[in-house]
Order: structure tokens, then C-alpha cells, then sequence
């Protein structure tokens, strides 16, 4: 998955891991990167808290978030849009 910025916004790709909340799902984005001493590509992933208002996302959805102004606590993304719905 991916993140990418476009003006002010940063937006980023990752797959849907829970949707068990009213109007919030969990994704989790992956990113690889090269470590700088030892030079090997290592994998992380983190997951984000996204306001999906008509609760359209599934677990398995690949979908696109967008950063936002704070919703609550733990909420500062969107969902921008479904890129892939789970089979």
C-alpha cells in the first residue's frame, strides 16, 4: 500500500482489518523502506482509525484515506474512497 501527498492533504492506500464500530474502520497500511545501515528492505504496517459516514466499507476492502481535521480521540483520517471491494 501506499501514501502519497497531494497539496496539504496526505492521503494513504491500505486494506480494511475491522468495521465492528459505527461510522469508523480500522486499515492497516503497509510501507517498505531500506534499512540504512544494514541495507535490507524491511516491512512495517500501521493502522488508522477513518470516518466512513454511510458505513460502506467491509473487512478486505482496499481503500484510500485522506487526513483530516480531528473527529475524535483517536480520528484524524477519512475514507477518500473504495479502491477494491473484498471478494
Amino acid at each position: 500500500m501506499s501514501s502519497e501527498r497531494t497539496g496539504r492533504k496526505v492521503t494513504k492506500t491500505g486494506v480494511v482489518v475491522s468495521d465492528k464500530m459505527d461510522k469508523t474502520i480500522v486499515v492497516k497500511v503497509n510501507r517498505q523502506f531500506k534499512h540504512p545501515l544494514y541495507k535490507k528492505v524491511v516491512r512495517k504496517d500501521k493502522k488508522f482509525k477513518a470516518h466512513d459516514e454511510n458505513n460502506d466499507c467491509r473487512i478486505g476492502d482496499v481503500v484510500t484515506i485522506r487526513e483530516h481535521r480531528p473527529i475524535s480521540r483517536d480520528k484524524c483520517w477519512v475514507l477518500a474512497e473504495i479502491v477494491e471491494r473484498s471478494k
